[in-house]
């Protein structure tokens, strides 16, 4: 039975509720949809542990920065309902309901089968106490040598308050009894697992080859009589907190922005709790002192039967070996026109170049970068920086050495792209040092607009080269996300890319660009323009269409204009990888809207928006999902694919496979409810990221 949320409209007004699924919903959905890759068992052992993995890792963030959201709204007593009419109390009592059905799915996949395959290919996890003498004694040794010097336990009495419990970290609820002339007394500790240890212990390798471990927190618990002599432990529970994790900068008063943003990192550690995880079986006067120490009510504490703080299972991932537990390795392949290029500018200058990450190589990337650093023609590169791999990117490497080299080098790095701010402070002022001029964004608009400029002075005189991306710099990520690369030299793209950074490091004010679509300022107007430029030529009797790939569509004016172009008659096809509040199939309204997504090996990453355009087909790549957030308060770019042959690979092709993939695609019904896509009678079946690597190999 539906909610009156989920109920079927019985108006065609485009603000009813009904029309619109729950934001959180539809991300629990999509986490789901991330769940049920470990699910299948024709996936391999290791890639199912993974998804366990990235499952709890994304959870994590949800708590962190958009249930706090909600719990922040309801604090402040907010009344506004959200589009799908629900207040913030009734969206957090919904989340907590929906979720619990989850995490019952999540724990009995992982105890009932992924831990008693992985014990049957020689991974095997073990209880202490189940060990026989001699391993027990071993880990003893390791107890005392390299856990106990780490320990520090916490006491909790009317002279020890309740310790600060630090965000994410695991700790065991230790209870205790005192025995004396007043007879026995019980007491309350607490001890936190360290986060500087490996929280799967490993054993003496077996003779038969398999590799055992204990987890750190059985390992401690074991052993906690050491930690309080002369008191009886009874037992021990493990708990977790989440807190808020978002950072809450003082925009209007931050002169330095790069000082309040490390100001608020060392905050964000102290952020409210969000979530507290209990062992199942833990004593219901210690929950509830937890609860009341935290502040933290029954709707926002979830009790965990098995491994808590899943996301650790990245250990088990990357163990070395079991090769034939994972995906088959592949090589990303080089386009031909690349293959032996030592001049990446002059093959730019024969055409425009496409490159499909991860199936071909980030390293035309890379060598765009290298090239320029120290090339003796190039007088300036300009680069936004969002999220790089860490403290060895090649992308930061090379501007840094074309500043040495004395190159103008002009660097935009978003300090606050959420949990990299560490990695982005440090390149930050290893740029500066080198003499580049950085700029750290703006302190109410992230920049994610993703895009190089290189200035050279070719033979024929100035030049611009540009890359346009959907994802970010940096050669890791770009192994596991799907994205799109564009390599231009296309003289009004280099003029707009110009006049984008002008608007970055300068004071232009620029309200108009000739090609590029540029958020906040005319990303939003242009795309709604086009939509509404589709539902004319529905009416006239030409070509009308829309398909589109993005990760969210959340902004309810875009789904509004949607809804029109399908009332018109236009068919509406779009992958959406995450988040969509929009409502597809629902008569009178979106009844031509079909909504679909792709999860498998890869993350779907890459943003394109095709428009049929009466026949002249139009198609972008863009940085930006059609969220409110990247349209209105974000730095974000569009990018016109203007090579027709290059737009007909991206939607003749790569939209067209993915369009029709059957084996990992789930099809959004009207209730809000995926079901997954399988071939029909007599199909072939079509897993769309197998046929791009199949295709890569193939080079």
């Amino acid at each position: 039975m539906l909610s009156p949320q989920d109920a079927a409209p019985k108006t065609a007004s485009l603000d009813d509720p009904s029309l619109y699924l729950s934001r959180e919903l539809s991300w629990l959905e999509f986490n789901d949809r991330v769940l049920e890759e470990a699910l299948d068992a024709k996936t391999p052992l290791l890639e199912r542990l993974k998804f366990v993995a990235i499952y709890g890792t994304n959870l994590d963030e949800f708590f962190m920065i958009r249930v706090a959201a909600i719990k922040q709204q309801i604090e402040a007593k907010v009344v506004r309902r959200s589009e799908d009419g629900r207040l913030p109390a009734e969206h957090l009592a919904a989340i907590s309901e929906r979720l619990r059905l989850s995490l019952q799915r999540q724990m009995r996949l992982l105890n009932d089968d992924l831990i008693p395959a992985l014990e049957r290919h020689g991974i095997v996890l073990r209880r202490v106490a189940d060990l026989d003498e001699e391993a027990q004694l071993a880990l003893e040794r390791t107890f005392d040598d390299k856990v106990f010097p780490v320990l520090t336990p916490l006491a909790v009495d009317s002279g020890h308050p309740f310790p600060y419990i630090s965000n994410l970290s695991l700790s065991l609820a230790v209870e205790m009894e005192e025995t004396g002339r007043d007879g026995v007394r019980m007491h309350f500790a607490r001890v936190k697992i360290p986060q500087t240890l490996p929280r799967f212990v490993a054993l003496e390798p077996a003779p038969d080859g398999r590799r055992e471990f204990v987890l750190l927190e059985d390992l401690i618990a074991h052993h906690l009589d050491g930690l309080f002599p002369g008191m009886h432990v009874r037992d021990a529970y493990l708990f977790r907190v989440t807190r808020d994790a978002d950072l809450d900068l003082q925009e209007d008063e931050a002169d330095d922005l790069l000082k309040e943003i490390e100001s608020e990192l060392q905050r964000r550690r102290f952020g409210e709790p969000v979530r507290l995880e209990i062992e199942r079986g833990m004593p219901e006067y210690i929950c509830e002192l937890l609860q009341r120490s935290l502040g933290i009510d029954a709707v926002d504490c979830y009790e965990v039967e098995g491994i808590m703080a899943v996301n650790d299972l990245w250990q088990i991932v990357n163990l070395p070996d079991y090769d034939q537990l994972r995906d088959a390795p592949f090589m990303p392949s080089i386009p031909r026109r690349l293959i032996g290029v030592t001049d990446i500018f002059g093959a730019i200058r024969e055409g425009d170049i496409l490159l499909h990450h991860p199936y071909e190589s980030f390293d035309p990337v890379v060598q765009f970068l290298q090239q320029a650093a120290t090339d003796p023609k190039v007088l300036a590169i300009k680069a936004t920086l969002y999220r790089t791999s860490g403290k060895n990117s090649p992308i930061v490497r090379a501007l840094l050495d074309a500043a040495e080299n004395e190159k103008q080098v002009a660097v935009v790095i978003e300090l606050k792209a959420r949990f990299d701010e560490e990695n982005n402070i440090e390149w930050a002022r290893r740029l500066e040092r080198a003499g580049a001029h950085v700029v750290y964004g703006f302190a109410n608009q992230k920049v994610h607009a993703k895009t190089l400029l290189v200035v050279r002075e070719d033979d024929d005189g100035l030049r611009r080269y540009m890359h346009f991306g959907t994802g970010n710099y940096n050669e890791k990520s770009a192994k596991l996300y799907t994205d799109l690369s564009l390599f231009t030299c296309r003289p009004t793209l280099g003029l707009d890319d110009a006049q984008l950074f002008n608007a970055l490091t300068g004071f232009s004010k620029i309200t108009d660009y000739e090609e590029l679509w540029v958020a906040p300022v005319t990303l939003r107007r242009e795309l709604t323009a086009l939509i509404e430029r589709e539902n004319e030529h529905a009416r006239a009797g030409r070509p009308a269409a829309i398909r589109a790939k993005v990760n969210a569509i959340t902004d309810a004016a875009v789904v509004r204009a949607l809804y029109r172009a399908s009332q018109a008659g236009v068919p509406v096809d779009l992958l959406v990888r995450g988040m969509c509040v929009l409502r597809p199939g629902v008569s009178g309204v979106s009844a031509s809207v079909r909504v679909r997504s792709i999860v498998g090996r890869f993350l779907e990453h890459s943003r394109i928006y095709v428009f049929e355009n009466g026949g002249e087909r139009e198609v972008y790549i863009a940085s930006a999902d059609w969220m409110g957030r990247n349209l209105d308060r974000r730095v974000e770019l569009a990018t016109p694919v203007l090579d027709p042959l290059l737009a007909e690979t991206i939607d003749g092709h790569i939209l067209r496979v993915l369009l029709a993939d059957n084996v990992k695609s789930r099809e959004l019904l009207e209730n809000g409810v995926y079901r997954r896509c399988a071939p029909g009678s007599g199909d072939l079946p079509v897993d769309a990221q197998r046929i791009f690597l199949t295709e890569a190999q193939a080079l």
